[in-house]
């Protein structure tokens, strides 16, 4: 197991992590849809943002402190839900929890689990969690894996909204990769040629259903545009995820940095705004934050962390993710979360 404090970035670790890995299996992690543009331009996207740094304030101390939905987080980096954690190490979503709860981050957890949503509320126990939802087109499945997951602990439920159908996902075609369905869904729901969930008939109305049984906040993952995002608003839920899917749905999909600015003039200050695609550094959250977002999600960089090393890898993405926020807040003269505005954001 290799020593991940020896890693000084996010990125040392990719490619630790491809070498640990079955091949088909990283390029199930890493791939995306059709030519793989919009994977590109999620990376890309965050660097093409300039910053406008206020000078001569006090940073010698900053609060990275957030409460969304009622839980108090330490920092607004969060553990985006990716599938199949037993493909990068053999302890699987456990290692994942027990790393996210060491840097006091907030895990979510995907239908698509190796390990069931209770083992993993129990690593550690009390850790904030939230649990993403393919939501099953029967109803009383759906809301079963909803009552397990309150039961369970889990703080809200994200439902995926952005895969009516599997991307044209080239890479698993060509290696013939099936993803394990996981524990949570049952033998038989409809699957794709490469076992992704297939949800063609989800529409505006089961999300109102959803709402109906869910007592915990909900939050609706895969909005790219700010109609979509005031629609979810009125069916009832409580956060806008902004997110193509880490790229692996519809390619050339805007990024969230296209998506992010309307969508938090139509909704923010009212629902809690998370996003994701391509945060590879800390100031790539800052920017994030600047353009409306109150949370801001990883995913491909925690799986790399867990290959390598375990839950020890997934705390060390995420320290230095945290660590290298808090030293962007200080260089643009930001003490708290709430001085990240939008005038810092460059206008060209």
């Amino acid at each position: 197991m290799a020593d991940p404090d020896r890693f000084l970035t996010v990125a040392d670790f990719e490619a630790a992590a491809a070498a640990r890995m079955d091949a088909a299996a990283w390029d199930y992690y890493a791939g995306g849809a059709g030519n793989e543009h919009t994977i590109a331009d999620n990376r890309h996207a965050w660097d093409r943002i300039r910053l406008r740094p206020r000078v001569l304030v006090d940073v010698s101390e900053r609060n990275l402190s957030i409460t969304v939905l009622g839980t108090r987080l330490a920092h607004p980096i969060v553990v985006a839900p990716t599938a199949a954690h037993g493909l990068a190490h053999e302890d699987a979503e456990r290692a994942t929890a027990r790393g996210a709860a060491a840097a006091d981050a907030l895990y979510v957890l995907s239908t698509i689990s190796t390990v069931p949503m209770e083992t993993v509320a129990e690593t550690p126990l009390g850790a904030p969690r939230w649990f993403q939802l393919y939501a099953p087109e029967d109803r009383t499945t759906c809301r079963d894996l909803v009552d397990r997951a309150v039961a369970a602990g889990y703080g809200g439920i994200v439902v995926t909204v952005d895969l009516p159908m599997p991307g044209n996902r080239e890479r698993d075609r060509r290696n013939r990769f099936t993803v394990p369905l996981g524990v949570h869904l049952p033998a038989d729901q409809p699957t794709g040629e490469t076992g992704l969930v297939v949800l063609p008939t989800w529409t505006w109305s089961d999300l109102e259903w959803l709402r109906s049984v869910c007592p915990i906040p909900l939050i609706a993952k895969g909005i790219l545009r700010s109609d979509d995002a005031e629609r979810a608003f009125q069916a009832g839920c409580d956060g806008i995820w902004v997110s193509n899917h880490g790229g692996r749905q519809l390619d050339t999909s805007v990024t969230a940095t296209a998506g992010l600015p309307e969508i938090a003039d139509a909704v923010g200050g009212r629902t809690v705004i998370v996003a994701d695609g391509g945060v590879r550094r800390g100031v790539d959250a800052l920017k994030a934050l600047a353009l409306g977002a109150d949370l801001v999600a990883v995913g491909r960089p925690v799986l790399w962390g867990l290959a390598v090393s375990g839950a020890v890898g997934v705390a060390r993405v995420l320290e230095i993710l945290r660590d290298e926020l808090s030293l962007a807040m200080a260089l643009a003269g930001c003490r708290t979360l709430d001085e990240i505005t939008p005038d810092l954001l460059a206008s060209t």
